[in-house]
């Protein structure tokens, strides 16, 4: 993948436990969007997390989307 690929995942949502990722109703998830690196992903998900900072259940995450297409390429970000 090129360094334009390296894709990510902003989603949250209520969880069961605040320590963990057990999402209580995957139905109402809210899948915030795809972006193009890490940086911007990192910019939404503070937006979100910071929003919703009072309510100890919601949780915002940023997923690797290109650590799950080709778990093979090196860790970097």
């Amino acid at each position: 993948m090129s360094e334009r690929s390296k894709i990510h995942l902003v989603m949250g949502g209520r969880v069961k436990d605040p320590r963990g990722l057990d999402y209580e109703n995957l139905d109402q998830v809210d899948l915030v969007g795809v972006y193009p690196n890490y940086e911007e992903a990192e910019e939404v998900w503070r937006s979100n997390a910071q929003r919703t900072v009072d309510d100890a259940e919601m949780k915002y995450v940023i997923v690797h989307l290109h650590k799950l297409l080709e778990p093979e390429l090196p860790a970097e970000d």
